[in-house]
């Protein structure tokens, strides 16, 4: 008799030394279904993949395919049985072509050895019609869309035969309009017979793609739920273990002096063309500002203009009326910046560097952490473990490598790193990409928590609803200028999105409220 799942991963132990990062989980995937895979960062979803996709093997437990029991020992392995992944970071070569990561290691040949380019390119286009997964075969890597470039990656693995399709975070870097498209990609896949597990977090994404979702908490399984049948609240709950609040509480703002001052500002991007346009903007203790704006439209040159990360062309920025206009980020910080940036990777953390010493980076070089210019350990440590405690990073200890930290753990650790300076003005650029529900609960309540201590907060992000969430007022910029400055109490996201796409403050407003009112008036027909 055939088995009713494509996928059974039965009683699974994944052990590193003492820790068991996955403990005796139970899972079981139907064929032709989109089955989401919900836990909070660090809850063991992606070594539970790795062991499907061969990349890891359990320290106990069975896998079954359908219905059959099956050894992977390796990702060739996984490839033959039918398995493959979409790894969250993608794994392409930049110099190479989109046709020549796909074949890469099945790579058609002629006269014996060489690369069949043009049997490859026909192979590419065939498939990727069939699938709708449309790509430009002979453009280099480096030179195409973030979502051309998960497309790639989708065709490598239907090029190779895979039956059984795993997303690990797909949409963590795709914009709004791309993640639509990949969720409808995947439905189509799923037409055409494959199954798809999907790992996230994100829970309008498993309501719109899904048909289950098995929810994972700390290395173990909690239940299996029908999408329909289950609340956004109650998987948030069950991923997390209490009641969570998708509404940051806190009292109105009672602003004071302007901390930050940004004057007529001008700063150019890579290219040596103006990013930010003579903007201002002022942000006061005790409120939180949003910026809110497309991806593009300045929001990164002006931060890393007021950090000192990058030249200021004319006009000024001026710190509680004291001028900081092309300093240096270190005497930047001394004056009271804090920053979060928006690449916790790249600009964040040295990730070869232990937890330990990232949270130290800020204030390494003063007492107690050194003296006369010798790093003490022992106090670097100890600091480190008080901070973990008090911002519920969680990690074995101290002494890890950041890299071995989950998303949310790393964005907790620089938030606790700047926090401590008590900065008088905090800035936080994405501050929960690629988070869960309870990492973004807890970040959002000590944002909430600086600006009731009465420091200034600055907040960018591409998340409409976390900018209305924490917000006091919200600047939308566009283009690199302030298109509008409004309340987050008397806006919607459709006026915002009006003015993130330059529309005028007035033509925004109308079309946003004019139309809220005339659906009203119809309902009340």
């Amino acid at each position: 008799m055939a088995s009713e799942y494509v996928i059974q991963m039965k009683n699974i132990t994944k052990q590193f030394g003492t820790f068991k990062a996955n403990d005796n989980i139970n899972l079981n995937v139907r064929k032709g279904e989109i089955h989401a895979l919900l836990g909070e960062n660090g809850a063991g979803k992606s070594t539970l993949m790795n062991m499907l996709s061969g990349l890891l093997e359990p320290t106990s437990g069975e896998i079954l395919l359908n219905g059959e029991p099956v050894k992977i020992s390796s990702p060739t392995v996984a490839t033959k049985l039918g398995i493959g992944m979409v790894h969250q970071h993608f794994m392409l070569v930049d110099a190479f072509t989109v046709a020549e990561n796909i074949v890469l290691g099945s790579e058609p040949v002629k006269n014996g050895a060489l690369l069949d380019e043009k049997k490859a390119v026909k192979e590419i286009e065939e498939i990727s019609k069939r699938y709708g997964l449309s790509v430009q075969p002979k453009s280099l890597v480096r030179d195409i869309s973030v979502g051309m470039q998960q497309r790639a990656e989708i065709l490598k693995t239907l090029y190779r035969g895979a039956d059984i399709l795993i997303f690990d975070e797909p949409t963590a870097v795709l914009t709004p309009a791309e993640i639509e498209e990949l969720i409808q990609i995947m439905k189509e896949l799923v037409k055409e017979g494959k199954s798809i597990i999907l790992i996230t977090h994100k829970l309008d994404e498993i309501r719109k793609s899904a048909d289950r979702v098995t929810v994972i908490r700390r290395g173990k399984s909690i239940d299996t739920f029908d999408v329909k049948g289950v609340s956004s609240q109650e998987l948030a709950d069950a991923m997390v273990g209490r009641a969570v609040s998708f509404k940051t509480q806190k009292v109105p703002a009672t602003p004071k002096e302007a901390v930050l001052s940004i004057r007529d500002l001008v700063v150019k991007e890579g290219r040596g063309l103006d990013a930010v346009k003579g903007l201002s903007l002022d942000v006061h203790a005790g409120e939180v500002v949003g910026i809110a704006g497309i991806d593009g439209n300045g929001q990164s040159e002006l931060i890393q203009a007021i950090t000192g990360l990058r030249k200021v062309e004319s006009g000024s920025v001026t710190l509680l009326g004291k001028d900081i206009t092309n300093h240096k980020p270190r005497s930047i910080t001394e004056r009271g910046v804090g920053h979060v940036p928006e690449d916790r990777h790249r600009d964040g953390l040295v990730l070869e560097m232990s937890l330990a010493e990232n949270i130290g980076l800020q204030t390494y070089y003063k007492a107690p952490l050194s003296k006369h210019g010798v790093l003490n350990y022992n106090k670097i440590n100890a600091f480190a473990r008080e901070k973990i405690e008090e911002f519920d990073v969680r990690t074995v200890n101290e002494l890890v490598p950041a890299k071995a930290l989950s998303g949310g753990n790393q964005q907790k650790a620089i938030i606790a790193r700047e926090v401590d300076r008590n900065p008088e003005l905090l800035i936080v650029s994405q501050p929960t990409r690629g988070l869960d529900v309870g990492a973004i609960e807890y970040i959002h309540k000590r944002l909430i928590e600086q600006r009731t201590n009465g420091k200034a907060v600055l907040v960018v992000s591409f998340e409409l609803d976390e900018i209305m969430n924490v917000s006091d007022r919200i600047a939308v910029i566009h283009e690199g200028k302030i298109a509008g400055i409004v309340n987050p109490k008397e806006t919607n996201e459709r006026e915002l999105g009006l003015l993130m796409a330059g529309a005028s403050r007035e033509e925004a407003h109308l079309e946003a409220f004019g139309q809220k009112i005339n659906e009203e008036v119809r309902e009340d027909v």
